[in-house]
């Protein structure tokens, strides 16, 4: 088979990494795979797969249209049809989507031409834009507009951030007339959580299935490190949080307030901190901008007591999934999709409860907590996608 993947960056970030993992596995199996994405570097290994859509500077202009005009996934028309005529070359037999979000293709072209294109698509979801009309996410905004109409956007302001102009409602509308009625089509999601979402909005007519994203179990294992020498934690519980950005739905804050909670016998290590968030986080927490590789990634997660994910929102976090394949247990709030892994091995509590955070790191460091099988691998993943090909 041919199978095309689409997605906004090729190796990088987890999604990135899902599609390489995909195309390597798949390429193995003697299919011709390629992927075509618009930001970012590109790892040289993976140049094979590689099909830019468009330039820097097309994504700056998108962007600019997305600050003015609420119009994300409106701009880069030009460089999308001319995508289009190439993927009408190649002429593949699967069109797997990812994130379409991003700033560097337009929907209106893409989906025009999946509709009459007869090809079988698979869109994997990685998180909720495709059936809003604005946001990637509406957990902490407590929103249901979504299910309805959406307009008057509460989060116009968050990604993909709108300085002037509320389109949500003109979006919602044309999201809505663009991304139904397509013919062929199999949904995706790595969640439990985003599928009932699914289920409730204007894609509920599509096939769902759940595949839980995986990882490297080959890398992300107990691991020995002189963790705790290196950073002086004596005989202290580790208390680990691990993200690519410390923004406000990461839940920084929570790690603030348990600082002044926890005693001495806990060492709080934040990792993917920025330099600002460095110089201001409290002084008994151990910040780290980032680590020198995924092996030192790996002695943290193993040197931790405990993993703690405090997200406000968000789908099924790999982080989590790293964590216990490092034999470290995890403790999440009850949102997104990070709770259906926390639960199998660790604590999960209610959204913004740092009381009962605090009890759970303490109930969980004294080892109360019993491991459950869960699919952890990206060789897991890659099956469960295989057979969803195979079913084309």
């Amino acid at each position: 088979m041919k199978i095309l993947m689409i997605n906004s960056v090729c190796g990088i970030g987890s999604t990135g990494r899902i599609c390489t993992d995909l195309a390597a596995e798949l390429e193995k199996q003697g299919h011709d795979v390629k992927i075509a994405y618009g930001r970012g570097e590109v790892p040289k290994q993976f140049d094979k797969y590689a099909i830019r859509i468009g330039t820097d500077l097309g994504i700056k202009l998108h962007g600019i249209k997305a600050r003015i005009q609420d119009a994300s996934g409106f701009g880069s028309k030009r460089v999308t049809d001319k995508f289009v005529q190439w993927i009408k070359y190649y002429d593949p037999d699967i069109i797997h989507l990812h994130n379409i979000h991003g700033y560097y293709i337009n929907i209106e072209s893409l989906f025009n031409y999946l509709k009459r294109c007869n090809k079988k698509i698979i869109w994997t979801l990685h998180d909720c834009w495709s059936f809003t009309g604005h946001c990637a996410y509406f957990d902490y905004a407590n929103c249901d507009k979504w299910k309805f109409q959406c307009q008057k956007c509460e989060q116009k302001r968050e990604y993909p951030r709108s300085l002037v102009l509320d389109r949500s409602k003109y979006n919602f509308i044309l999201k809505k007339e663009l991304f139904t009625d397509i013919p062929n089509m199999t949904i995706v999601v790595p969640s439990k959580w985003l599928k009932e979402l699914v289920q409730q909005s204007f894609l509920k007519e599509y096939p769902i299935k759940v595949i839980y994203n995986g990882i490297d179990v080959s890398v992300f294992r107990p691991l020995k490190s002189d963790i705790y020498k290196k950073y002086n934690c004596g005989d202290k519980k580790i208390i680990l949080g691990v993200a690519g950005v410390w923004d406000r739905r990461k839940g920084l804050n929570s790690f603030v307030t348990l600082s002044q909670l926890l005693s001495d016998e806990y060492q709080i290590v934040l990792i993917g901190l920025s330099k600002e968030q460095l110089s201001d986080i409290p002084t008994n927490i151990i910040g780290i901008e980032r680590t020198e590789s995924v092996q030192e990634l790996s002695q943290f997660y193993s040197a931790a007591d405990v993993f703690v994910n405090p997200t406000l929102e968000d789908n099924y976090p790999t982080t989590n999934l790293e964590a216990i394949a490092c034999g470290t247990p995890v403790i999440s709030y009850r949102t997104g999709g990070s709770g259906e892994s926390a639960s199998k091995y660790g604590m999960v509590v209610k959204k913004g409860d740092i009381n009962a955070l605090k009890a759970a790191i303490i109930k969980v460091s004294k080892g109360e907590v019993v491991k459950q099988e869960i699919a952890l691998s990206r060789e897991e993943m890659i099956e469960e996608y295989r057979k969803v090909y195979e079913d084309c």
